[in-house]
């Protein structure tokens, strides 16, 4: 990082200073564990040899803290797969269930955008297609953070809610679903063959939120790669040129699982078994009536503080299912 012309490449340094900071993050976690476990030993030998009772309350305390601490550290040693520590792709699709679905899927991205900033990571809306009555259809977006992937692969597959529906006049209980994908951004050093001519390249107006620059020039771009059918698009950034580039980053990871899948690789590793997105099939349901419960079909773990959750609480959903499946 102190080499002459180390910025010169932008994209690269950036992944330098993100290694670098996943790697200060690890000592900074092992050097507190040791004076944790330092400080411990000399108040526990401080009791036998003086007797002293009034310290246990303290020790409890520091025991307390040290073993959370411990699983701090055996959650990130789970997360050491090949992509675990590379920023994500997520993707939401409303599934069966119309515009109770819809908002659903609205729900989700609101949950996942909660999630992120709670943890500060950094966040961008790809590309949205709103539905003219309520929610989103479908959603794109990055999150850029250490080990990003490797904590929302847990949340890969369909995502099941039942309650009372607000857009249903005779209040009757609905049952809805969506789909959330996670793919791992993959970096330049891996190498994906695209070739130009294979690919057909729109631009056209934003439909979404950016301001009247947005609207009024064809800044969104779409692109299909012809030999697989593979649709993305981007429509956020003013720029053309940022929105080919988000747009090609998104094809290179769709890519990068046809080749895994080409390879014969264990893609569930990566992406999740692929289902419907309707009933039995998914991972996770969220039940606000006639009770309040949110279950991970995966684990069996389950919380009834549903608002919590719906506002970005997951991380013990996350860690459950790291749990499960270091285990399985």
């Amino acid at each position: 990082m102190a080499q002459t012309g180390f910025w010169d490449n932008p994209d690269a340094a950036q992944t330098v200073v993100q290694e670098n900071k996943a790697v200060q993050k690890t000592l900074e976690l092992w050097q507190g564990l040791s004076e944790q476990y330092e400080e411990l030993q000399v108040l526990v030998e401080l009791v036998g040899e003086e007797n002293d009772v009034s310290m246990l309350p303290e020790i409890e305390l520091l025991f307390g803290q040290f073993g959370q601490s411990i699983e701090d550290v055996e959650l990130r040693q789970m997360l050491s797969g090949e992509h675990d520590a590379s920023n994500a792709i997520l993707s939401i699709n409303a599934g069966a269930g119309g515009t109770e679905a819809q908002d659903w899927a609205n729900m989700l991205l609101r949950m996942y955008l909660r999630w992120c900033e709670r943890h500060k990571f950094k966040t961008q809306l790809v590309d949205i297609l709103p539905d003219q009555e309520a929610g989103i259809k479908s959603a794109t977006l990055t999150v850029s953070g250490e080990c990003v992937f490797g904590y929302l692969k847990s949340e890969i597959g369909v995502h099941r809610l039942v309650r009372i529906s607000p857009f249903d006049t005779g209040k009757r209980r609905h049952t809805s679903f969506a789909s959330v994908m996670v793919l791992p951004e993959i970096s330049d050093d891996v190498e994906i063959g695209i070739n130009e001519e294979d690919l057909r390249i729109d631009t056209y107006r934003s439909s979404g939120a950016g301001g009247q620059h947005v609207n009024k020039t064809d800044s969104a771009v779409r692109i299909t790669h012809l030999p697989t059918g593979i649709v993305v698009q981007c429509q956020n950034e003013r720029s053309q040129h940022k929105n080919k580039s988000q747009a090609m980053k998104i094809l290179r990871a769709r890519l990068y699982e046809i080749h895994l899948e080409e390879q014969g690789e264990k893609l569930e590793q990566l992406q999740g078994e692929k289902r419907a997105i309707a009933w039995g099939s998914q991972i996770r349901s969220y039940v606000l009536h006639p009770y309040q419960m949110v279950k991970d079909h995966r684990t069996n773990y389950e919380s009834s503080n549903v608002t919590a959750i719906l506002d970005g609480d997951l991380d013990e959903f996350i860690h459950k299912y790291l749990l499960f499946v270091s285990q399985a």
